[in-house]
């Protein structure tokens, strides 16, 4: 039985010379499509060593489409985003908005000053892209940007404090995503770690005691993704500004996601701002450009004037620059705040300032389709997370589109196979859709693929 269905099996040149293969062959290319040939005869013989039969053609050519298809689909894929978290680190953090993304477009498709001088017609840097804008919103005397926050403290921590110690709370030796410590970017850096204090209870004095000849910096750590509640302390920035300028030191911010506006306006906890930062005395400040800032990945760093002019000439920079298209999407996100339009035009904070009687409608709208699409659906209240290591803990009203299904993990499963796939939650054991993190244009390709993965259920 066995060797009578393996010899069923057709010769890659006998599969070229059918049309449907053919004509793979002419849109995929010769190379690929034999390749694409010899794993799916290879998949076949071993399912018929264990039991299976030999397809006919039109299956075997049907697998071969198939195969070459998933070869030649990016890794990198769109997706809709329907868990309700704004700044989801694992979906690619905050979208952009229209204009940086058009900025984006329009130096990616040919040439750009990225580093030449227009006026002088000589080599320029392109450091200078997005600084004055930086300075001119936050009020540091200079800016840098590199490519994400982690390489901007890295930087600074080998610029100014190699070989020497930096003092910081125990209570800010954060972990972050993807197993960034604090106390490991210190000990790569080459500085000096000096914990002072307690995890709950930090104390100006406590930094005070802990200078010594060897100490080039106080810094203080954004804890980003988690809270110390109850029984807790710690000196403010102003007074460890205070602190280190008496003592000739640098004050390092790290201030994680970085924000321009004020999150308590939107009924969010407070979040430091980068200018309240700088205004309290910091020398240097560093944040992230994709989280709540909306641009896309980088690291920021403001701050005084002679050191950042330091930082541009440290070898480790060249190394961490970005590139053209991210000076572009960045400079487009900071006019939107320039122009005081961030809430209507920056995705993130679209979402974020989305009222209750809006998502409310949108939801209501997504259940009138689904039903007509056949699907049973109804309209629960919920709650949307800022997320991306921001405001940890807090979290806004929404409304959400809950799916009824005997098996929501499978449903999840179907949703994240779709094209373009679709990333929801389940909750109280039930498939939930957050409206709040689905883009206006999303709906209808949504509605779409769910239906299809309920009928496939």
């Amino acid at each position: 039985m066995e060797a009578d269905e393996l010899r069923k099996l057709p010769s890659v040149d006998r599969l070229l010379q059918e049309e449907a293969i053919a004509s793979l062959a002419v849109q995929w290319g010769h190379d690929l499509t034999v390749h694409a040939i010899r794993e799916t005869l290879e998949e076949t013989r071993q399912m018929i060593r264990e039991g299976g039969i030999c397809p006919p053609l039109p299956g075997l050519a049907r697998q071969i489409a198939e195969r070459l298809t998933a070869h030649l689909r990016p890794t990198l894929r769109p997706v809709i985003n329907a868990t309700g978290v704004i700044i989801h680190t694992n979906l690619g953090r905050a979208p952009l908005s229209a204009e940086a993304r058009a900025a984006m477009d329009a130096v990616a498709v040919g040439y750009s000053n990225l580093e030449y001088d227009l006026k002088t017609g000589q080599r320029g840097s392109r450091y200078v892209h997005a600084e004055e804008l930086l300075c001119r919103l936050t009020g540091a005397e200079a800016a840098l940007v590199v490519n994400n926050n982690a390489a901007a403290v890295l930087l600074i921590l080998m610029c100014f404090a190699r070989g020497r110690e930096v003092i910081i709370s125990r209570g800010q030796l954060v972990e972050i995503g993807g197993g960034f410590r604090i106390p490991d970017v210190m000990r790569q850096s080459g500085a000096v770690l000096v914990e002072v204090g307690t995890t709950n209870r930090t104390y100006l004095h406590d930094y005070e005691a802990a200078i010594t000849e060897a100490t080039a910096a106080l810094m203080r750590v954004h804890r980003s993704n988690f809270q110390l509640l109850g029984f807790v302390h710690e000196p403010s920035l102003s007074e460890l500004a205070e602190l280190a300028t008496k003592r000739g030191l640098l004050l390092l911010d790290d201030l994680g996601s970085g924000t321009l506006l004020d999150t308590a306006a939107y009924g969010l906890a407070h979040e430091p701002t980068i200018q309240e930062s700088l205004a309290a005395g910091a020398s240097l400040v560093s944040c992230s450009g994709d989280k709540l800032l909306g641009g896309p990945q980088a690291g920021i760093i403001v701050g005084r004037a002679e050191l950042i002019a330091r930082l541009k000439k440290f070898p480790l920079t060249r190394a961490l620059r970005v590139d053209k298209t991210t000076l572009a999407g960045l400079q487009a996100t900071l006019r939107h705040y320039l122009l005081g339009e961030a809430a209507e035009k920056v995705p993130i904070w679209q979402m974020i300032s989305q009222d209750e009687a809006s998502l409310r409608a949108r939801a209501d709208a997504w259940v009138r389709e689904l039903h007509e699409l056949g699907v049973a659906a109804q309209v629960v209240p919920g709650r949307s997370a800022v997320g991306g290591g921001s405001l940890p803990g807090q979290t806004l009203p929404t409304y959400l589109v809950a799916l009824e299904a005997e098996s929501p993990n499978a449903i999840a499963a179907r949703l994240r196979s779709g094209d373009p796939p679709v990333i929801a939650r389940v909750e109280d054991d039930r498939l939930v859709l957050d409206p709040r993190t689905v883009l206006p244009d999303q709906d209808a390709t949504l509605h779409r693929l769910v239906a299809q993965a309920l009928r496939s259920a």
